[in-house]
């Protein structure tokens, strides 16, 4: 899949890079300032949302980039960069996954008080910050899969 040339992957990274620590942001600022909780939650779910999308179409995407150079990964030391690169974005794909959905349920479940909103605040700070933390090791797997072997 490319775009004018470009494969779509280099685009859309752009995009999970950017949302996917915003959506956790915003998740652990949803949980962490009660007072910000009835301002914050749509926006949280609206960027939770566009970086679910970004993160899965930068999956599918990576695919397709992998199947369309096999012999650009045969050299080992790529071949590991690759294997670490995928198996921190599969960790990534199921964090904002559940983060997306667990935000949609804060927000929809908001009124609530008790266990039910201590549960649904610990929930989106916990997978806020796996969010945040798994989209950089994620990018920066991929960046040092790109950018391994080039001299500055």
């Amino acid at each position: 899949m490319s775009i004018n040339g470009l494969p779509l992957h280099a685009l859309v990274v752009h995009a999970a890079v950017v949302f996917g620590p915003l959506a956790g942001l915003a998740a652990v600022l949803y949980a962490a300032v009660p007072r910000w909780r009835d301002w914050l939650r749509w926006p949280l779910v609206g960027v939770a949302a566009i970086a679910l999308v970004s993160i899965w179409v930068a999956y599918f995407s990576g695919e397709s980039v992998e199947e369309a150079n096999p012999t650009f990964y045969t050299d080992p030391a790529r071949a590991a960069l690759l294997e670490t690169h995928e198996e921190r974005a599969g960790v990534l794909r199921i964090s904002v996954t559940v983060l997306a959905l667990v935000s949609f349920g804060a927000a929809w479940l908001h009124t609530r008080t008790g266990a039910t909103r201590i549960a649904l605040g610990v929930g989106v700070a916990a997978l806020g910050v796996l969010t945040l933390v798994y989209t950089v090791l994620t990018g920066d797997a991929g960046a040092e899969l790109k950018w391994a072997g080039y001299q500055s």
